[in-house]
């Protein structure tokens, strides 16, 4: 269980012993590209043995929450099977609870969740079964650390109807999110979905408050809205395009910055949330890791990042003649592996990895059980998992040849999956 402690509230026991979090993991991750060919975005890899909606479900735990649920919809096996194997051990009998909810058809025949709101709605049933007092809604899939007791203590203070994580991100860059309009009390006086022209915020004209994803409720008012906007036959069903713009004009909706509420360890100097929703960010956030001192700080005990942990050997460095020496520099290896003879730089490897002997693998990410062969050279990858890279490949070298062979970006990072080194063969 969490090793760090849940500070009270004013009134004694924690707010988050009376909150449910709601993790929205249902997303297609399309701009991954085929890194979500067969999984959710939420259920991808990350930092070495961690999935992304990992970071989620940990900040809840170890906050203090107890009761989880998790909507899945798009590829769902991977993720559904992840939490059934490193989310297990929550008790009923700890007044525990951990629902995994895929669309099930059932409120409507519809197959799928209409909106994120929906997919609240559709299982409101199983959700009041639980009597929870606060909901904090998630979204799944970015990586970063938060108190969310901090923003259930706002939520109550402020008589908050809603209460929603943002973050400050420059104006320029605020297009791609919901972003808040706020007066100097952080009361929320106008919500717009990925505005052409981002208000700034009072004070900061360069920057602009985005929205997490995150959203607090009373559960009896979130109860009445999700009935509200369910027979409203104009809305898209979502949070961000429906409830909260309601909200926001006939409610008391208030920001809450990450800011009050991330978490850091001593060596982290600033607030960290990454959204790794392309397969350049996704590489960087992971390459990141291997700094000296990281921006985000995976080695800090007292907020773990809880996931399934896999029973594996420790790595193995074996071989050492000139030429063929198994070493890392600056590098994460995860259990598991073995690098035969080969040198990595700047690279993470994720569980049971081998790279075999003669090559050299620098800035890049490998996905658990792949295999390297003899005499490789990979540079600025990423390499799906369960991959069998050929003896010889090269891939960094020869941008014209990487982007007819791989998925290449416009930043010269290359993605490798088994279906693209099998049209080579043929």
């Amino acid at each position: 269980m969490p090793t760090k402690a849940v500070k009270p509230s004013a009134g004694g026991a924690p707010l988050s012993r009376h909150a449910m979090a709601y993790v929205l993991a249902g997303g297609r991750g399309s701009r991954l590209m085929e890194l979500t060919d067969r999984r959710a975005k939420p259920a991808v890899y990350f930092g070495g043995k961690s999935r992304i909606i990992d970071f989620a479900l940990s900040n809840a735990l170890n906050s203090g929450i107890r009761r989880f649920g998790v909507a899945t919809q798009y590829k769902a096996h991977s993720l559904i099977r992840h939490l059934q194997r490193g989310w297990n051990f929550l008790r009923p009998e700890r007044n525990e609870s951990f629902d995994v909810l895929p669309a099930s058809q059932r409120v409507s025949e519809e197959a799928w969740y209409a909106g994120t709101a929906d997919a609240v709605y559709q299982n409101l049933d199983i959700i009041k079964d639980y009597e929870p007092k606060y909901m904090i809604i998630l979204a799944g899939d970015h990586i970063y650390k938060m108190d969310y007791e901090k923003m259930l203590q706002q939520h109550v203070e402020q008589g908050a109807d809603v209460t929603i994580g943002c973050l400050e991100v420059p104006r320029e860059e605020a297009v791609g999110f919901g972003v808040m309009h706020v007066d100097e009390t952080d009361r929320v006086i106008a919500f717009v979905e990925k505005p052409k022209d981002p208000p700034p915020m009072p004070g900061k004209p360069d920057k602009a408050l985005a929205s997490m994803g995150i959203y607090v409720f009373e559960a009896s008012f979130l109860w009445d809205q999700l009935e509200r906007d369910a027979a409203d036959p104009h809305s898209s069903r979502d949070f961000g395009k429906d409830l909260i713009p309601y909200i926001v004009k006939h409610g008391k909706a208030v920001a809450h910055h990450f800011s009050k509420s991330c978490v850091k360890s001593r060596s982290e100097a600033e607030p960290y949330w990454r959204d790794v929703g392309t397969v350049d960010a996704y590489w960087e956030a992971n390459i990141d890791l291997t700094d000296v001192v990281p921006e985000l700080d995976l080695y800090d005990s007292e907020w773990p990042i809880w996931t399934y942990g896999e029973i594996t050997p420790p790595a193995k460095f074996v071989h050492d003649i000139e030429g063929r020496r198994g070493s890392a520099v600056s590098s994460l290896v995860s259990g598991g592996c073995i690098v035969s003879g080969a040198f990595l730089k700047r690279s993470l490897l994720f569980t049971g990895v081998r790279v075999n002997s003669f090559s050299q693998v620098e800035n890049t990410v490998i996905l658990p059980h792949t295999s390297v062969g003899r005499g490789c050279r990979l540079t600025n990858v990423v390499v799906d998992a369960r991959v069998k890279i050929p003896d010889g490949l090269v891939v960094g070298e020869d941008p014209e040849l990487d982007a007819k062979r791989f998925r290449r970006t416009e930043k010269g990072i290359c993605l490798i999956t088994q279906p693209m080194l099998d049209r080579i063969a043929d």
